[in-house]
């Protein structure tokens, strides 16, 4: 018999902010690029193939780049949460 392995998949939460900026972009390319980087963060917000940096302000806060635009999230470990906090072009996110 073979086992199963059971991968842990994070749910992922977003504040205010992430949704407008979701609404205000919804037919843009960078929604669907969005989303893509979603389901990878999903499955391992650690390994994969994304443009991620940690924050220096906190070690669970990470930077996700895609184009020109910075998401800011963090990872909630124990509950196996990541939350979205904020969403911007370079030069107004941080």
């Amino acid at each position: 018999m073979s086992e199963i392995l059971k991968t842990k998949i994070y749910s992922i939460t977003f504040d205010k902010i992430i949704k407008k900026f979701i609404s205000k972009h919804k037919w843009e390319k960078i929604i669907l690029q969005f989303k893509k980087a979603i389901s990878e963060l999903k499955v391992n917000p650690y390994e994969n193939n994304l443009d991620i940096k940690t924050m220096k302000w906190s070690i669970y806060s990470y930077r996700l780049r895609i184009w020109k635009y910075r998401f800011v999230y963090e990872i909630i470990n124990n509950e196996l949460v990541i939350i979205f906090v904020d969403a911007d072009t370079r030069w107004d996110i941080y």
